[in-house]
């Protein structure tokens, strides 16, 4: 099974899940060194802000590229082009490929600015407009479309960009973004609040889906029935158990493999040196040679 690392970077007196980016830099070789799939990089811990995952993200790939890098990002204070072009250059810079955990939020100065329906409020129907705006963003310009041919003086076949010219009741947003997808394919879209936006909305748009320890029981047969009655497979869609560090690894995959989930994202609590132990006591138990997040 796969296992994510949850990190907060950022100062280690805000709370007791915040690192220094030094800190998170040794955590990550142990993940590495132990099999784990990849780090889960948070915006926030504890209510106090973290380092950008994104920058801190850029950091750390840079110096660990056999992870897989999962980012958390809310739909507040981030205008959907802003994010999608974030995290497409993350993932261009990754060679991995990323994933991004999008929370339920409120809206952006500048989307609020241009609102289409004053009326809308719900979250969780932002949230899934959101999420199909950053899917058709990262696809409006395809990574086939680069050509880059010196002799015919053509940077990119323009005929394959596409803006997405996407107005809903929450935002408007014309497009395309600036840059290419990656030729492995677009960042993948991870959930984490199932609860809080209904099976209904996470089956439409989910690549990855993240439940609790407390959630596990059910999740698995919840998701596949809106899967199956979004037309999608189970198959193609990765269900992860949030854990803490305190947990016993023989016991926890016994109970996830009759959950159906997949695999783990290990959040442990403390200062840095009891996040790095439980790192090593937990990744070679829960951890197969081959896992991947998504």
């Amino acid at each position: 099974m796969s296992v994510l690392i949850e990190l907060a970077v950022g100062d280690p007196r805000a709370g007791t899940r915040h690192v220094s980016l030094a800190d998170a830099d040794a955590i990550a070789a142990a993940a590495t060194e132990l099999g784990a799939a990849g780090l889960r990089l948070l915006d926030r811990a504890d209510d106090r802000l973290a380092t950008d995952p994104s920058v801190a993200g850029a950091y750390l790939a840079g110096r660990h590229d056999g992870l897989a890098y999962v980012i958390d990002a809310s739909t507040t204070n981030n205008a959907p082009y802003n994010l999608a072009r974030r995290v497409l250059s993350f993932d261009r810079a990754t060679g991995r490929g990323v994933g991004l955990v999008l929370r339920p939020g409120s809206g952006d100065e500048v989307s609020d600015a241009v609102v289409p329906d004053t009326t809308a409020t719900d979250s969780a129907e932002r949230w899934l407009e959101y999420a199909r705006i950053l899917s058709g963003l990262w696809a409006s310009f395809p990574a086939d479309a680069l050509l880059g041919d010196q002799e015919a003086a053509i940077v990119a076949d323009d005929s394959r960009i596409r803006p997405i010219d996407h107005e809903g009741r929450f935002y408007r947003v014309a497009g395309p973004l600036d840059g290419p997808a990656t030729t492995r394919g677009l960042p993948t879209t991870v959930v984490a609040d199932a609860a809080a936006l209904g099976w209904g909305r996470v089956a439409a748009v989910a690549d990855t889906v993240i439940v609790e320890l407390d959630d596990i029981d059910g999740a698995d047969g919840a998701l596949t029935a809106a899967l199956e009655a979004a037309g999608r497979r189970r198959a193609d869609v990765t269900l992860l158990v949030r854990v803490d560090g305190d947990v016993d690894p023989a016991g926890l995959r016994a109970r996830s493999s009759d959950a159906g989930t997949d695999g783990f994202v290990v959040a442990p609590t403390g200062d840095a040196e009891s996040i790095a132990d439980a790192v090593r006591r937990l990744v070679p138990a829960l951890a197969s040679p081959a896992g991947v997040p998504a």
